[in-house]
C-alpha cells in the first residue's frame, strides 16, 4: 500500500493488482489507498504477461482473476512489482540463524552470517527498509565483505 499510494504522486491512475480479496497492510496504509481516487483495486487477480518492447517500454498488462479464471486487459505504461514484506529465506531454514520473522541474521554492521564464508543482503536480511536501494547497497557489502574472506 505504501508503494501504491507514493505512486499516485507521479501517475494518473494506478491499478493495484492482488493476488487475495483482502490486505495484510496495516490498517492505516488500507485507509489511505481504500481513500485515494487514483487507486484502482483488482482483487484475487495476478499479471498473466507484460506487453511492450524495450523501444515502446510498457504498453500493457494481461490480468488473470484467479477465481474466475477470466483475462482482461489493462493498458498501462509502467509496472512496479511489491510482494510484500515477507522474506522468501524458506530455502535457508537450518542451513543459516534465522529470526523469529524469518529474516537472516547478520552480525552487527556486516553482512556476514553465523555460517564462515555466508553472506546476506537485501531484503532476506533487512526488516525495516525493504527497498531496492538498501538492497543494492548491501549487496555491494557482501561482496566486498566475500572477496576479503576469500582472500584470508
Amino acid at each position: 500500500m505504501e508503494e501504491a499510494t507514493f505512486l499516485t504522486k507521479f501517475a494518473t491512475e494506478v491499478n493495484l493488482v492482488h493476488r487475495r480479496d483482502t490486505l495484510r497492510a496495516s490498517k492505516i496504509m488500507q485507509e489511505r489507498a481504500f481513500a485515494n481516487p487514483k487507486i484502482k483495486f483488482h482483487w484475487d487477480s495476478a499479471v498473466e504477461e507484460v506487453h511492450g518492447s524495450p523501444a515502446t517500454g510498457v504498453t500493457g498488462v494481461k490480468v488473470k482473476n484467479l477465481k474466475t479464471r477470466a483475462e482482461s486487459e489493462l493498458d498501462v505504461e509502467g509496472l512496479f512489482i511489491a510482494i510484500g514484506h515477507n522474506p522468501n529465506t524458506e530455502v535457508f531454514k537450518g542451513q543459516v540463524e534465522l529470526d523469529e520473522q524469518g529474516y537472516v541474521k547478520t552480525q552487527p554492521n556486516s553482512t556476514r552470517t553465523n555460517v564462515p564464508g555466508v553472506f546476506a543482503c537485501g531484503d532476506v536480511q533487512d526488516p525495516s527498509f525493504r527497498q531496492a536501494i538498501t538492497a543494492a547497497g548491501t549487496g555491494c557489502m557482501a561482496a566486498m565483505e566475500a572477496e576479503r574472506w576469500l582472500e584470508h
